[in-house]
């Protein structure tokens, strides 16, 4: 069985609602990273026809052999300045998630999107998802307006999230200064995985999971850079008594708890990733139907690695079975 943990999805009217309240999306040099300019935003969601067809997308899934797609709604999610606007799209996109759910059961789950700006708005859209609507997880943003996931008034949210033994999966937003960015799309290249790398290093030092230590975290891009910089994060903790206050061991002990999706098709990186972590904590990952993301190769990269097969089925979809209780 295969099950993809990342891909996204875009419902038409959520995209409709963009473009009628101005925002049509490109990254640019400005002081939020984003500017309003309705003829090239597609090109930097990234949308494709598949993104809005669920016969196309499940078209490509037979095509290439994928069983199951986790659906997400992708960036810009939820976050804007607007409350009351930010509850009406969560609410417009988890229903139409749902709905899709309902209409092709064997071939999506989706994750619920919250307004976790305003956590009180969250814990009651997370509500409705969980037990009216049957979502499986949650899609978090790693910084939500500027504020990354480990500031204490997102605590809440995450001690409900604990209780009902919902599994978080993080996509990356713009980051916070993204002005050096602006000369070629170096945001979603580069940006995204450096703003993971930073916004899961403060949850850990800030000691989130010491405090919910059954949290189910799945971080996207094989963890943006953490594989790469895990015995630097490590030995912060040895060198600096600030990264000592708030966790009583490595940050590696947190990290090896977390799941890692394979978006990086390529092998060393996945290696990488595998030797840090082991296949037990890694999942498939596509970003299908992003301009950059490639199903097909996802597959393949993963078919091409020299392990075991045992280790290949576990990050196929053994793994996605126990995160999801299928």
């Amino acid at each position: 069985m295969k099950i993809d943990f990342h891909n996204h999805f875009y419902p038409s009217e959520y995209l409709k609602k963009l473009e009628q309240w101005g925002r049509r999306y490109e990254f640019t040099h400005d002081a939020t990273g984003l500017k309003i300019v309705k003829e090239k935003g597609a090109r930097y969601l990234g949308i494709t026809p598949q993104m809005e067809d669920p016969e196309k997308r499940i078209g490509d899934m037979d095509r290439l052999g994928l069983d199951v797609q986790v659906l997400t709604l992708s960036t810009p999610n939820v976050y804007f300045s607007t409350r009351k606007r930010n509850l009406y799209l969560a609410r417009l996109a988890n229903d139409y998630f749902a709905g899709l759910c309902q209409k092709y059961p064997k071939r999506f789950i989706a994750f619920a999107s919250v307004p976790l700006g305003h956590p009180e708005d969250a814990l009651s859209e997370l509500h409705r998802c969980a037990k009216d609507l049957g979502m499986k997880g949650v899609v978090l943003g790693t910084n939500i307006d500027g504020k990354h996931l480990h500031v204490k008034e997102f605590w809440p949210f995450y001690e409900e999230v604990d209780r009902l033994g919902l599994p978080i999966f993080l996509h990356p937003m713009v980051p916070v200064h993204p002005e050096t960015m602006a000369e070629w799309p170096l945001v979603p290249l580069v940006g995204f995985v450096m703003d993971t790398t930073l916004t899961v290093s403060k949850m850990i030092y800030s000691g989130l999971f010491e405090k919910y230590p059954d949290l189910t975290l799945i971080l996207p891009h094989m963890g943006g850079t953490i594989p790469f910089l895990y015995e630097r994060i490590n030995n912060g903790y040895r060198a600096f008594p600030d990264c000592r206050e708030n966790i009583p061991k490595l940050p590696g002990e947190y990290l090896k708890k977390f799941y890692y999706d394979t978006v990086s098709l390529h092998k060393p990186a996945l290696m990488c990733g595998y030797h840090t972590f082991g296949a037990d904590r890694m999942v498939l990952g596509s970003d299908y139907p992003h301009v950059i993301g490639d199903m097909g190769k996802s597959i393949s990269t993963i078919e091409e690695l020299d392990i075991p097969r045992e280790d290949k089925e576990k990050i196929f979809g053994e793994n996605g079975k126990k995160i999801l209780k299928l």
